[in-house]
């Protein structure tokens, strides 16, 4: 049996080792959402503009990410761009910078898949009310798609949420770097990261039933 003990849990452990890492990972978590459905969402445009010079080099960028672990990504940024730019970049703007440019792979079939759900019928609809292609997106299929896609869109921020804690390998203070600080600090690992699976257990969890409540009213919208 493991010698566990909890006594060491009380406000200043909080306070001096998890709301740091919890802020980070909660600010990574919205900044690389929000950043990457901006860029999502112009590169599926991109790939249903029927244009190849807009076409190839979208459909590359969204294969070869989707192809990549983001562990990956995370280590060829921070130990490659250094040595390109003669200069370190730091952990925390590295996490910022991969994460909305892989995460913006992922939004944009999320996106891409939301545009193509809307009957072609109401695009034809709105061409034929002289819109632009750019106007037509803008006030008749991106409204709807967003709006479609919102259940999906909450589902992959909340795996968002989870991959934060691979920033650990570079060194940012994130949520599991804190508990793994206080670890070591206190001498109990094992219950730090217990306590670290809870706790992402909870919040993950808390937002799924967000995202289910969230799925029942737009359902009963359509």
């Amino acid at each position: 049996m493991l010698n566990l003990d909890f006594s060491f849990l009380n406000w200043t452990f909080i306070q001096g080792f998890i709301l740091k890492g919890l802020w980070f990972s909660i600010i990574l978590t919205v900044v690389a959402t929000a950043g990457g459905i901006f860029f999502g969402t112009l590169l599926a445009l991109m790939r249903l503009s029927g244009r190849k010079w807009l076409v190839l080099p979208a459909a590359f960028y969204v294969n070869v990410m989707r192809s990549v672990p983001l562990v990956m990504v995370i280590l060829w940024f921070f130990l490659l761009v250094p040595f390109i730019i003669g200069r370190p970049v730091g952990a925390e703007y590295s996490a910022f910078i991969t994460f909305i440019a892989f995460e913006a792979a992922y939004f944009s079939e999320i996106m891409r898949a939301g545009i193509q759900s809307i009957p072609r019928g109401q695009v034809y609809a709105g061409m034929a009310m002289g819109m632009s292609y750019g106007q037509n997106m803008k006030l008749v299929i991106l409204p709807q798609a967003f709006r479609n896609m919102i259940p999906v869109l909450l589902t992959q921020t909340i795996i968002l949420f989870q991959d934060t804690s691979l920033v650990y390998a570079i060194g940012a203070y994130d949520l599991l770097k804190g508990f793994e600080t206080a670890g070591k600090n206190f001498g109990r690992p094992i219950e730090t990261y217990l306590m670290a699976t809870v706790v992402y257990f909870i919040i993950s969890y808390s937002l799924s039933s967000v995202v289910k409540r969230v799925h029942g009213k737009i359902a009963i919208i359509r």
